[in-house]
């Protein structure tokens, strides 16, 4: 079956789930922001990502769906060298208004945290991935 063209950013705008690969070898789901042709995911001091991206920042990561009830099969995978950065509010407030809508008030205390706490405090960092290797595939059927 061939794969298809799809437009990939409107496919990584969406609230998906990525599965972040390490070495080691570790994956885990994590919520992400695809945001001037990189990945960032939100972690910190209380995450061993932040660690072992520290010691090794080969990561790979994968965005997919898969319906079978219409059909719908794409995925995303990423790959390359993971940086980690200063976390800063505005990014933080644009991914976490992804997945939990725009009203604030209405989002758990864990999430509004990040918004608030002080990084040098709290331990929140950037993970950025710009992918060295970026590969979409839509390979939907009919059903």
């Amino acid at each position: 079956m061939a794969a298809r063209e799809f437009d990939v950013d409107a496919f990584l705008a969406q609230p998906l789930t990525a599965r972040v690969a390490t070495s080691g070898p570790t994956v885990r789901p994590t919520w992400f922001l695809w945001e001037d042709g990189a990945f960032w995911i939100l972690t910190g001091s209380w995450a061993k990502l932040l660690g072992r991206v520290q010691a090794d920042p080969a990561i790979a990561l994968v965005i997919d769906v898969c319906d079978v009830g219409t059909g719908l099969v794409r995925q995303v995978i990423a790959r390359g060298e993971a940086e980690i950065l200063p976390f800063d509010v505005p990014r933080g407030r644009r991914k976490l208004s992804r997945y939990l809508g725009a009203d604030e008030a209405e989002w758990d205390e864990r999430f509004r945290r990040y918004l608030l706490d002080d990084p040098a405090v709290s331990g929140s960092a950037w993970l950025r991935l710009r992918p060295t290797s970026l590969t979409a595939k839509d390979l939907s059927y009919s059903v």
